[in-house]
């Protein structure tokens, strides 16, 4: 095909395919040597898809429960105990850019043709089975070839904290897993090469001692279990269970301590849980303070030592600096991203977006805060890749002669 036979509108699908291609390719090295770096590969390719952002009527749902939290979260700055040092730290002026930015990404994965979709796809499969290379080859030297790395870079670490860093990539590749080995088994590579992309997980996860990313990829097989099994229904229970936990999640911890339940299991859960579970217990204090409005964006930095940064609880942290308006909107959003995974027949991809929504909602239920930059750039190139299997049909194979696909829906992540 020649340039001029190439419509305006065409070149702007190609290209949307070759950014999200080549982010994924960088995501490789990234998840092992600085998953931080995740938000700098998402920012750039949201500005560079920029033009292909639309808003269609589907996305109303979630698209207003975006907007809400927004325009709460920056607003309650106001009566946050929390004050940035300069405008570059500020979580508002973050989630201005981040909310334009990491939308652009997947418009710009429904932007591109099908078969710059596959094209990603197959970048994903077989990077994600790189990367659990790497990882698998790091568990059995304790994250020798990190440290030798930062040796010859003339930033030597300690052991432990190599596997630390590590270990982070853990999350990014536990939640493309699922995206990953689908995309392998229908457009290159086969099913086989979910073996390496699982071994890649578990193996370092028990050497390591990493249980939520285990715990992530159980949760995550018995929602794609469900999904499959009842496609239509399942969504819509998990829809309730999502917005049930944000809603209620002080009160959970509330109830749990006057049985006195809570204490006991403080006690008797390893260190990491119990640190996570004192957390939970000062941050459900301080919300009965303010359960209506919270204490403001970010406040959560200010409740040392009882709470390091953040309560480590998504709808925890919510509602300690959003209170019941953030909460709601969050529901609100699950609650959309949910149904639209709802379908008449069973769909392979959409059971995998229903692992892919739980495994982000695991992790953010244990371990990152909710508005950690390169967590929320995870969360949207995941959902763009779930987006990417969710538009193109199984049997398509060209990536020359596939029509542009136009958005038509934006905001709503993981959903068709």
């Amino acid at each position: 095909m020649t340039e001029a036979a190439v419509a305006p509108t065409d070149r702007l699908a190609v290209w949307c395919g070759w950014v999200l291609a080549a982010a994924l390719v960088v995501s490789v090295p990234m998840g092992w040597l600085a998953p931080l770096g995740y938000a700098a590969i998402a920012a750039l390719a949201g500005l560079l898809m920029l033009p292909s952002l639309t808003l269609e009527e589907q996305d109303r749902p979630a698209g207003i429960a975006i907007i809400t939290l927004l325009i709460w979260a920056i607003g309650s700055a106001i009566w946050s105990p929390y004050t940035p040092k300069n405008i570059g730290a500020s979580t508002s002026v973050k989630l201005l850019f981040e909310t334009v930015l990491y939308a652009a990404v997947i418009a710009g994965t429904r932007r591109t043709t099908d078969g710059g979709r596959i094209g990603l796809l197959r970048t994903l499969a077989w990077g994600m089975t790189l990367l659990s290379l790497i990882m698998l080859g790091e568990s059995f030297t304790y994250a020798g070839a990190y440290r030798a790395i930062r040796d010859a870079l003339g930033d030597p670490i300690r052991p432990d904290l190599g596997v630390k860093n590590v270990c982070q990539g853990l999350f990014g590749l536990t939640l493309f897993a699922p995206a990953a080995i689908l995309a392998a088994s229908r457009y290159g590579g086969g099913v086989w090469l979910g073996l390496p992309i699982l071994a890649g997980i578990i193996w370092p996860s028990i050497v390591f001692g990493y249980d939520a990313t285990l715990l992530a990829l159980g949760a995550a097989s018995g929602a794609a279990l469900a999904v499959w099994t009842w496609p239509r229904w399942a969504p819509r229970v998990l829809a309730v269970l999502t917005a049930t936990l944000y809603l209620t999640a002080p009160a959970l911890v509330w109830a749990a301590r006057s049985t006195g339940l809570y204490q006991t299991l403080e006690h008797a859960v390893p260190l990491s849980w119990s640190e996570r579970m004192g957390y939970w217990r000062h941050a459900s204090d301080w919300i009965s303070d303010h359960p209506a409005r919270g204490w403001g964006l970010d406040s959560s930095r200010m409740f040392g030592p009882g709470i390091i940064l953040h309560p480590h609880d998504g709808p925890l942290q919510i509602w300690l600096e959003l209170g019941l308006i953030g909460a709601v909107g969050a529901a609100v959003f699950w609650i959309a991203v949910w149904n639209g995974l709802s379908r008449r027949t069973r769909d392979p991809a959409a059971a995998v977006g229903a692992a892919t929504a739980t495994i982000y909602l695991t992790f953010g239920a244990f371990s990152f805060g909710v508005w950690q930059e390169w967590w929320l750039a995870l969360g949207a190139m995941a959902a763009a890749v779930c987006v990417a299997l969710l538009r193109t049909p199984p049997a398509v194979r060209s990536s020359r002669k596939a029509p542009a696909a136009r958005s038509r829906s934006t905001i709503a992540v993981f959903t068709e």
